[in-house]
């Protein structure tokens, strides 16, 4: 006997400003049950220590969480020059003091090797996985963890104020795999002294903003608000930084029953079309042909 799924058919984005102290899985737990939706997941985890943009997808959005996180993301962040912890954050142990706290003339002459094209090895407490396990788990219980370096795009990294001599505060916007944590370590390293995360707040997403998000603690009165659903961005809005075709039925209705003959070519690794603005389905160039990666449940 097939499983009853519980909930209802809800599709969109909710944008939430999640709180300190709060997990990204609490946060969609929660919108889950405000909208009582049968399926939800979020683009991109915050540590329980950050606030800010956590974009929760429901129903037919999850199909486009993996482009809207493909998109640039915009930080603004408090490192303490003189500590380092063991998660490279105020919720780690001190592993490391400095007596050295660099000036703002300091600091601004070293930004300009943290924008581009640069290599940041990812924080031990994270969730890349090695050998199977994630890494944090791994540092929990006291293993050797040796995460390498990677690649990462940074856009922008801007030195906003220094309050005082401890402490300096950032925006940053980079790309997929950035760690503000790496930055603040590294910042530090580069400056002679050592440093970790105080506090951390995400602005922007792809092309989420914090512009009307729901706060966290309001989601309990979304339950019985039948006007809920006039918060949710459409499924369209985690595809933001993909082209669009627009086709006419007939088209879509092909499309949507997995013909791929019907399926517009652009020449691009991914794309969407839509009927009436709708999404039909993410296509993507292989071979010098139309493929289709996700379908779409339209009207």
């Amino acid at each position: 006997m097939a499983r009853r799924k519980r909930g209802t058919p809800v599709d969109g984005w909710l944008i939430v400003d999640k709180p300190e102290g709060v997990t990204s899985t609490q946060v969609v737990g929660r919108a889950r049950w405000a909208f009582n939706a049968a399926k939800a997941g979020h683009a991109g985890t915050l540590d329980p220590l950050a606030t800010g943009l956590l974009a929760v997808a429901f129903g037919e959005a999850t199909k486009t969480v993996p482009y809207a996180q493909h998109g640039l993301k915009t930080y603004r962040f408090t490192a303490r020059w003189g500590e380092a912890t063991t998660t490279d954050d105020r919720e780690g142990e001190i592993c490391e003091r400095s007596d050295r706290r660099p000036d703002r003339a300091a600091i601004e002459a070293v930004l300009a090797g943290f924008i581009g094209e640069i290599m940041q090895r990812p924080p031990i407490f994270s969730a890349i996985k090695v050998d199977g396990a994630r890494a944090y788990d791994l540092a929990r219980r006291g293993d050797d963890v040796t995460l390498a370096a990677r690649p990462i795009h940074v856009e922008r990294l801007t030195l906003l104020e220094t309050p005082n001599p401890d402490t300096a505060i950032f925006e940053m916007v980079c790309g997929k795999g950035g760690y503000v944590r790496s930055m603040a370590r590294d910042l530090g390293g580069s400056l002679g002294t050592c440093a970790h995360v105080t506090a951390l707040r995400r602005l922007a997403s792809g092309g989420f903003t914090l512009d009307g998000a729901a706060a966290f603690a309001d989601l309990e009165t979304f339950r019985d608000d039948a006007g809920a659903n006039a918060r949710l961005l459409p499924v369209s809005a985690g595809l933001s930084g993909l082209r669009r075709v627009e086709v006419d039925a007939t088209t879509a209705q092909r499309i949507g029953a997995g013909d791929t003959a019907a399926a517009p070519y652009l020449d691009a690794p991914a794309y969407w079309v839509s009927l009436a603005g709708a999404p039909v389905a993410i296509l993507g160039a292989e071979n010098g042909v139309a493929r289709i990666r996700r379908v779409f449940r339209f009207a």
